[in-house]
């Protein structure tokens, strides 16, 4: 059949799942008959040893030979290869049943980009998932998927999904590991996408040997793709947080020492506050520097908030308010050191000079790195400037 003809394409990935293929297929393929799908079923194999092409195969599935391995390397392999106007992922260790798919097809036709399967809602059969993955690892990064990306789905991490192939173009996915699951489920609620989700039930597989996944490493990898792709709760929220701590501790100690009781907060704590106000601000241009750069490389869309910014905020505007920024630092320090050579060059008080030293030094190094941030975000704008003015 060709590519116009054909309505779903069924992509199962598969790394020496012998023991089970088989009956996955067979499944699959009752689905389509029962249901009177114009389908075809896809065997991504990763580099299989057990003799699952050949079982493939012979029962009359198309193998797509994947060299690159991982399992979001095996799952772009047979979404590329598929020829169906959907796509509909799933894993060939017969932990889900193939012949129940009505649902999430059901969805697709009603326009739904992304069908999400919901194993916490369909149901979890005993032994069918670790206590470890039931009640921390899965709930955990699904929650962390919703709190930084808004996204509905409640079950990041299912087996069983189902896309539009167009919309899969525009997702466009990169990773290659198990962090592809969240890869699908983050792009696409970025992009604004459809999704749905639909109960189904989890089963225990039915090999004989351990899975492939492996529960540290790769929630690990899950969690860091969540980061990295958020550069607002890996920089922008703690580098906010320190920069406004430090910032109010530093005003409050600038008239002079507090005392509570036996404790005593005085220019110990006033250079603490210092250092917490550059790390904030060193942040904060990280999550600039991240966010931009993943525009860039369209990676990520540009938000509202960020093309009315960059309508005002320039090269000469950085480097404007660096260097006002800094001119206040050595203007501080110029004013401390014009106290030093009234004592002739002699002893200090620390309790008083630390006063005007710290906070002179704080606003020279914000200034200077303001300036060289400004120079660095326009070479990240070079390649695709921001936002493009007409």
């Amino acid at each position: 059949m060709t590519e116009e003809t054909l309505e779903l394409s069924i992509v199962m990935p598969c790394l020496n799942e012998a023991e089970t293929l088989a009956t996955c297929i067979r499944k699959a393929q009752g689905f389509l008959a029962n249901n009177g799908v114009r389908g075809e079923i896809v065997v991504a194999d990763n580099g299989s040893s057990d003799g699952s092409q050949a079982i493939a195969e012979s029962l009359g599935t198309r193998v797509v030979h994947v060299a690159d391995r991982g399992y979001g390397s095996a799952l772009h392999a047979g979404i590329s290869a598929a020829r169906g106007r959907f796509v509909i992922l799933g894993d060939s260790d017969d932990s889900y049943d193939f012949s129940e798919l009505g649902a999430f097809l059901e969805r697709l036709r009603a326009g739904d980009a992304l069908v999400m399967g919901n194993r916490f809602r369909g149901g979890i059969l005993p032994g069918a998932m670790p206590p470890l993955h039931r009640f921390l690892g899965n709930p955990l990064l699904s929650a962390i998927g919703r709190l930084f990306f808004h996204s509905p789905v409640g079950d990041f991490h299912c087996g069983l999904r189902a896309l539009n192939r167009a919309a899969y173009r525009e997702i466009a996915p990169n990773t290659t590991g198990m962090e592809y699951a969240s890869e699908l489920v983050i792009k696409a609620t970025m992009a604004g996408l459809r999704i749905s989700e639909v109960p189904v039930v989890l089963h225990p597989d039915g090999r004989s040997r351990p899975p492939h996944l492996r529960s540290w490493r790769d929630g690990w990898r899950h969690l860091r793709f969540m980061l990295l792709f958020s550069p607002r709760w890996l920089f922008l929220m703690p580098g906010t947080l320190l920069f406004a701590l430090g910032l109010l501790v530093s005003l409050w100690l600038l008239s002079g020492e507090h005392r509570f009781g036996p404790i005593v907060f005085d220019v110990h704590t006033l250079l603490v506050a210092g250092m917490a106000c550059l790390l904030g601000y060193q942040l904060i241009v990280f999550a600039i520097f991240t966010k931009v750069f993943a525009i860039t490389e369209g990676f990520q869309p540009m938000p509202g908030y960020l093309d009315r910014l960059f309508r005002y905020v320039s090269l000469e505007a950085g480097i404007a308010v660096g260097t006002l920024l800094a001119l206040a630092g050595l203007a501080t320090l110029v004013v401390a050191t014009w106290s030093w050579r009234t004592l002739e060059f002699g002893a200090l008080d620390p309790r008083v000079s630390m006063r005007q030293v710290i906070p002179g030094s704080v606003l020279l190094v914000i200034g200077i790195q303001t300036i060289f941030s400004s120079f660095f975000l326009s070479v990240l704008g070079i390649r695709r400037r921001l936002p493009v003015r007409e």
